[in-house]
């Protein structure tokens, strides 16, 4: 499960660093190149929700062994390409074969620790994705230093080589006997990537955007009103029944959307409004990074001592603080004052993420695991997807303070993010159901 953990992130953050040079090299219009990471993200989100029904069906050992030999040869096949049609088609694939790994993350977490050890084994996921979200730039500058931008697709290939060899190792959960449901599969693909779409268009396009948005609605009412009386949906209709799950997922999509804002606005906000070099960009979203990753093992043990709602709600505050005192420095402030509240800011969402993704996993039925663990992995990657869309629109909106109002948006958040908190202490919902 790590070597997949650690291929996945890996792929994400070394790919981002060599767009440069792979448009350099192919002769590619940097404005077309970023459409490597949009179709990406754009397969992983439409598909992680079908991928966690199916799971239910195939069996975690099996579909494991599907989705690494599938990302190893799309991995060859987007090293191997020549120009941007077959690099996207590359990643296209890598982005079905992650998804599919995705899906499984959340369930094989559940099936492998015993419910006393839950929050130990979210805390290892968050800890190793927040080291690999650090390395992984690093790594892909490394290898451009020294290599073509072919082996940033080719470094995964023996870690997914080797993660095969275990596949011995997973649960052997028992399958679900419920047949698939394709139609609410095709319709779960309007809801989530045309909402990401329209979003992202309303400053820019707003009738493309009124419609992708109302298409999207059409489609979600048309897979609730399927869903609701299946006993296992592949829209998790069941799942947000719970109290506790619906609370978790709500957090969830504020939490990320205010990460992936942060992260997308505050390089234009350190180069544009404090002056700070790309070296000096790097370290302070690597310190956010480490932050999170020194915090989630500690909020592991809390999660199972302490209230979840008052431990999230602590996060959640934390991040709004740290991005407000960020905003609220002089721009002459000294670099270690910047530092302190990246730290403070990336400890914050460390101490949310673990404990309320203990929540959403515990709360679920253990035979609908794969489907509760489909939940996070489609509520982060579309909140993040709303968090990027949030800043296009604060970039449209102000040219100027564009990077402070993207930075607002992460704010706003996570504001939103404790307020979610708030209601779930003040309601009562279960923090740490046994299932």
């Amino acid at each position: 499960m790590m070597a997949a953990l650690i291929v996945t992130v890996l792929d994400s953050g070394m790919v981002n660093v060599a767009l440069p040079t792979i448009a350099g090299e192919l002769d590619i219009n940097p404005a077309d190149v970023v459409w490597v990471v949009i179709a990406y993200n754009l397969v992983v989100v439409v598909s992680l929700l079908p991928l966690s029904s199916l799971v239910e069906r195939i069996g975690y050992r099996r579909l494991f062994a599907i989705g690494m030999v599938f990302f190893v040869c799309a991995s060859l096949i987007s090293a191997m390409a020549t120009s941007l049609p077959t690099l996207i088609a590359g990643r296209m694939a890598q982005g079905f074969a992650a998804a599919i790994l995705m899906s499984m993350f959340g369930g094989l977490v559940r099936n492998i620790f015993p419910l006393r050890k839950l929050g130990l084994g979210i805390s290892l996921n968050a800890t190793m994705v927040g080291t690999f979200s650090v390395l992984g730039p690093t790594i892909g500058a490394m290898i451009l230093h020294v290599a073509a931008w072919p082996w940033i697709f080719l470094v995964v290939v023996p870690i997914g080589v080797a993660g095969l060899f275990g596949i011995r190792y997973l649960p052997d959960v028992p399958r679900s006997t419920h047949r698939f449901d394709w139609i609410a599969c095709l319709l779960s693909v309007p809801v989530l990537g045309l909402s990401i779409v329209g979003l992202d268009s309303v400053a820019t396009h707003p009738g493309r955007a009124l419609a992708c948005i109302g298409l999207a609605a059409l489609a979600g009412w048309l897979l609730v009103r399927r869903s609701r009386d299946q006993a296992a949906p592949l829209f998790p209709l069941d799942l947000l029944r719970i109290r506790s799950i619906a609370y978790a997922v709500g957090a969830s999509t504020f939490s990320f959307a205010a990460q992936m804002a942060a992260f997308v606005s505050l390089p234009f906000y350190f180069q544009k409004v404090l002056n700070f070099s790309y070296a000096d960009v790097g370290f302070l979203l690597g310190i956010w990074s480490i932050g999170m990753a020194a915090m989630a093992p500690l909020a592991g043990w809390m999660s199972g001592r302490y209230a979840i709602s008052v431990l999230c709600a602590v996060g959640a505050g934390l991040m709004v603080c740290g991005l407000s005192w960020l905003l609220l420095l002089r721009e002459d402030a000294a670099f270690s004052w910047v530092m302190a509240t990246m730290l403070l800011s990336g400890i914050g969402f460390g101490f949310f993420q673990t404990p309320n993704n203990r929540a959403l996993l515990a709360g679920a039925p253990r035979h609908r695991s794969g489907a509760a663990g489909g939940v996070q992995a489609t509520t982060r990657v579309f909140g993040q997807g709303c968090g990027t869309a949030l800043v296009a629109i604060a970039f449209h909106l102000g040219q100027t303070h564009g990077p402070m109002l993207g930075v607002v948006m992460s704010i706003t958040s996570a504001a939103c993010a404790l307020a979610v908190n708030v209601l779930r202490y003040r309601d009562k919902a279960p923090d740490m159901p046994l299932a």
